[in-house]
């Protein structure tokens, strides 16, 4: 039987009885014109079984607290609040632990990649408490929420959607059964579908690409998705900074990407302590602090963990969770001695 078979299968067993108490918002999302047109499309595109796809969708919870949680993401906080989530004792060791779980994957992905062991421990750190949290909605609901109830987002999640069926077809996944955080990122590294699809890898051999459950490939994962992020092995991620005058506003509204060379930077009133060796680009990035505002320069390596997750409040986390983390394994690996 083939996988497409199978696939179409699942829906219809699955579905077979829908609970009495969700028969008005199934009605709702199946007439909705924005959910009618998805399927058409999935139908015409991918040549999904309509029958299937109106079965799967008749089971879709809207849920109005996914919209609140996307008008009040934990990026809009203030830095010196957003750290606090992160950077604490547990969390610290808790990634020591992972690390010396996890030590011969980590120098494996570490070796092919460039990625330091400790940037790959602090993401997971960051996105899961190192697998342990991966979020409990029912990513078929949360997307479907954003796109009818999010004007703002709804294209981007739209085609996500589409990635999430696609990729259950191609891993032979349960759509139904897969769930992670209310903007649809799942599994250990917390990976959207469409970079699941692209960027996700079997790092243990086994001929899978389990990022929900198999940790080996979750490590290789997300170096793989640095590394073809733009990585640059052996580079420094961050310098601090300090501002005089104005000019340093000028750099700020330069963006997140880096544009300005390190031999550049005093032009715009930047300075640091001591510049690196290699020549580099920087953008410049502001954290507000509770006494006013600290400065960092985010090199091409902070920016690719931005592309993680679009924000420097979150590649300054991952940064400084990966430097305490490391720092503390270091210092208890002394103390043994």
């Amino acid at each position: 039987m083939s996988i497409r078979i199978l696939f179409i299968a699942g829906f219809l067993l699955l579905n077979a009885i829908p609970s009495f108490a969700n028969v008005a918002n199934q009605k709702n999302v199946l007439d909705n014109p924005i959910i009618a047109s998805f399927i058409n499309d999935m139908v015409k595109k991918h040549q999904f079984d309509r029958q299937a796809l109106n079965s799967m969708f008749s089971t879709v919870k809207l849920m109005p607290e996914i919209i609140e949680k996307m008008t009040r993401p934990a990026e809009s906080l203030p830095w010196h609040r957003y750290k606090n989530i992160f950077l604490k004792d547990k969390r610290i060791d808790q990634g020591i632990q992972f690390w010396n779980e996890n030590t011969e994957r980590l120098q494996q992905a570490e070796k092919k990649f460039g990625v330091p062991a400790q940037i790959i421990v602090a993401i997971l750190g960051v996105e899961t408490r190192y697998g342990r949290i991966t979020g409990g909605y029912r990513l078929i609901d949360s997307l479907s929420t954003i796109v009818i109830d999010y004007p703002k987002r709804r294209s981007f999640f739209k085609k996500e959607l589409e990635q999430l069926l696609l990729l259950a077809r191609e891993e032979s996944f349960d759509p139904l059964s897969l769930t992670g955080s209310y903007a649809g990122a799942m599994g250990k590294p917390q990976f959207i579908a469409s970079s699941y699809r692209h960027y996700a890898i079997d790092f243990d051999g086994d001929g899978v690409r389990d990022l929900l459950n198999n940790t080996a490939d979750a490590i290789g994962s997300i170096a793989s998705y640095l590394s073809r992020h733009g990585w640059q092995r052996g580079n420094p991620v961050t310098i601090p900074a300090t501002v005089s005058n104005d000019s340093y506003k000028r750099f700020l509204k330069k963006g997140m990407k880096p544009k300005v060379a390190l031999n550049k930077i005093d032009s715009y009133g930047v300075s640091v302590k001591s510049l690196p060796k290699k020549s580099l680009n920087a953008s410049l990035v502001e954290l507000e602090q509770e006494s006013g505002n600290e400065y960092w320069l985010g090199l091409p390596n902070f920016y690719a963990i931005t592309r993680y997750n679009h924000s420097n409040l979150y590649a300054m986390a991952v940064f400084q969770l990966s430097e305490a983390v490391k720092l503390k394994r270091e210092q208890k690996t002394i103390s043994l001695k």
